[in-house]
């Protein structure tokens, strides 16, 4: 196979940084080298992304866009990646979360624009979709989200203010944010999941590197179905029976966390862990993953896998 070259876009970020690592030991691409003082010029970059086979956008949304304007009308091979905000509700993009069906993952496959999710809509997304895909939960179900996650999350500025020697009180402990309930996630929590309005959402960052927790609480009277724990356990299991990224962990097992639930748990990995816990009136449903993993760098590179037509976990790490 011909290799295919590569161009990170915003490689000296978080998640450029990150996809550059699972990317620089494989022998099926060439990423391709960028010149540090030209890596902000617009022609720069339009000449690097219309050279590429493959162009990852690790940039803010209106750089983002920008760059997409730079693709030629000729240009019939470029593949862009985008994990900004920017295109994830737009219908002519792949969503790159190929778990929640076929249609994801065949669109992934064919389609040369791509936008892979943000973290905390991965999470909730591989919560909720499939509870609406299966009729469980109605789309007008009142849904809240409570979410914890690393600081490594919040860009290259707030991990420099954490790891700073003039680190302020404040950043020991965990933060609430968001609180108009604005976030940039929720236009595609709404839609991906297929809910009728965007849920209550509650993210919290915390004073460790990585790693996310996203909890989804449900009431089952409320629910269109009125199953279990152990039944909603079931259909979570067969609904991702295939998936190598995404599994969900065995029922009845919440006393080997001591009562306890890390976050950090996943920190370093690209996959993802499902739990179903709770009782037959009120049940949790909770996602458990790298957010700088399946939360963005891995699930970039798991993208960049199946539009290749490769084995989707070359290069990551389950």
């Amino acid at each position: 196979m011909e290799k295919k070259k590569i161009f990170v876009d915003g490689s000296a970020g978080t998640t450029g940084l990150r996809i550059n690592e699972r990317l620089e030991k494989r022998s099926d691409v060439i990423l391709m080298q960028v010149d540090e003082d030209l890596r902000k010029d617009p022609e720069y970059r339009k000449k690097m992304i219309n050279e590429s086979d493959y162009t990852f956008l690790c940039l803010p949304d209106a750089a983002a866009i920008e760059a997409v304007s730079f693709l030629d009308k000729d240009n019939d091979h470029t593949v862009i990646i985008d994990a900004s905000t920017a295109h994830r509700t737009n219908p002519d993009w792949a969503y790159g979360l190929p778990e929640l069906g076929k249609e994801f993952r065949d669109k992934i496959a064919t389609n040369r624009l791509i936008a892979v999710p943000g973290c905390y809509a991965s999470g909730f997304n591989m919560l909720v979709c499939p509870m609406v895909k299966m009729g469980i939960m109605g789309s007008d179900y009142p849904v809240s989200v409570t979410a914890l996650s690393g600081y490594s999350g919040a860009g290259k500025k707030a991990i420099e203010f954490y790891e700073s020697d003039q680190k302020t009180e404040d950043l020991f402990a965990p933060r609430e944010y968001a609180l108009t309930q604005k976030h940039k996630h929720l236009p595609e929590m709404k839609k991906i999941s297929g809910l009728d309005r965007e849920p209550l959402f509650t993210p919290v960052v915390d004073d460790y590197y990585a790693g996310m927790v996203v909890t989804v609480p449900i009431y089952t009277y409320l629910l269109k179905e009125k199953l279990t724990p152990v039944e909603i356990h079931q259909k979570f299991t067969e609904f991702y029976k295939d998936s190598v990224f995404i599994k969900v962990m065995p029922f009845g097992k919440e006393e080997e966390y001591s009562g306890f639930f890390a976050a950090n748990a996943m920190a370093g990995k690209d996959s993802a862990q499902i739990f179903i816990t709770g009782n037959e009136e009120r049940i949790l449903l909770s996602a458990r993953f790298d957010n700088l993993g399946k939360g963005a760098s891995g699930a970039a590179v798991q993208c960049l896998n199946i539009s290749m037509g490769i084995d989707e976990t070359t290069g990551l790490v389950l």
